[in-house]
């Protein structure tokens, strides 16, 4: 028979481990409140909706740096750029080190990191506009702060190898815009007439949805999720490091520029052992440009060969949609939830309003 004693041990280990609990409870809830509070209620989202920075509209800011290649004798396409942005009403600022010249890149890591990084800390400035891609993005990720722009969010816009960026911000929550570039003005001006007008209808808030002309190769079906993705290359670059996507319950989105075949086969097998495709619900394939010709010939078109790499799957896949390294480049919104419908007839793209 237990003792008065053996009662009250008993009794007061277990009102100390209720004791214990609710003290944890209690500072667990002041850590979720305090960190609700470094967040505007109007950018609070549930788990699976990223943020949404703020729409532009006339007046606002947009600034144009170059985190990447180099802007040799560019002058007069950045200047064109800034004329067209001007014609919308908005205000331009220049990167600091936009045109200096180090070798591959534009100017050292650091410097383009200190353009980027003033852009993302202005909070005046409502978008960051990637002069060019080329290479250079991911040298400077681990430079970067995010903090201010975590708390006063803008859209990053770009392409090709701002992937990186792109899939980077994408883990921190928020989304981005996979959209021409500065330098896409070189192009012929008929056919950048989508582009531009997609580009912006995307920062000015309109409604995007796209319809996209039926490849026979492509896999009938009906997708929603959010939208990741971007340059194939970049994808893979990501692979094992924090700015690797997560594309379970998403659509994965890729495009690509002047690989062999062969590479292109062997990237996606790497995303694919890397679980990309497991528990993905769509894919969309933009433009595969400049592909180049092995001595030894693959032997089947780039739809075959994306086929084969997910013939185990049974999501939908869409073939042709006009976003990549081509002069019809339209804008997508990576992070925000699309809806995909592909049927023989036709293939349509709804981008969900948030």
């Amino acid at each position: 028979m237990p003792t008065k004693i053996d009662t009250f041990t008993k009794s007061n280990s277990m009102n100390l481990k209720a004791q214990t609990y609710l003290v944890r409870l209690f500072f667990l809830s002041l850590i979720s409140f305090a960190s609700a509070q470094e967040m505007p209620n109007s950018l609070r989202v549930k788990s699976n909706q990223l943020v949404k920075a703020p729409y532009l509209k006339k007046g606002d800011t947009i600034a144009i740096v170059a985190p990447a290649g180099i802007l040799m004798n560019r002058e007069a396409s950045i200047e064109k750029a800034k004329r067209l942005v001007e014609s919308w009403g908005l205000h331009v600022v220049l990167g600091e080190h936009l045109y200096v010249q180090g070798s591959h890149f534009a100017g050292s890591d650091e410097e383009r990191a200190a353009d980027f990084q003033k852009a993302l800390d202005n909070k005046n400035i409502k978008a960051i506009w990637s002069a060019r891609g080329g290479y250079g993005s991911v040298r400077i990720l681990d430079l970067l702060d995010f903090s201010t722009f975590k708390k006063h969010p803008k859209w990053i816009v770009g392409y090709s190898d701002i992937t990186a960026i792109h899939s980077h911000v994408h883990n921190l929550g928020f989304e981005t815009l996979h959209a021409m570039m500065a330098t896409s003005l070189e192009e012929d001006p008929k056919e950048t007439k989508k582009t531009i007008a997609s580009f912006k209808s995307a920062l000015f808030g309109e409604s995007l949805s796209y319809q996209v002309s039926p490849n026979d190769l492509n896999r009938k079906g009906s997708a929603e999720g959010q939208l990741v993705g971007g340059n194939l290359t970049m994808l893979l670059t990501m692979l094992g490091s924090k700015s690797e996507i997560d594309t379970r319950g998403k659509i994965l989105f890729i495009e690509e520029i002047g690989e062999y075949k062969y590479h292109i086969d062997r990237m996606l097998q790497s995303l694919k052992r890397a679980g990309y495709f497991e528990n993905c619900k769509g894919l969309i394939i933009g433009d595969m440009t400049k592909i180049k010709k092995n001595t030894t010939p693959w032997g089947e078109s780039i739809e075959s060969l994306i086929l084969e790499v997910v013939a185990e799957y049974d999501f939908p896949v869409l073939f042709d949609f006009p976003a990549g390294h081509e002069a019809d480049n339209q804008a997508i919104i990576l992070g925000r939830t699309i809806e995909m419908d592909v049927t023989e007839q036709h293939a349509t793209v709804l981008f969900m309003q948030n």
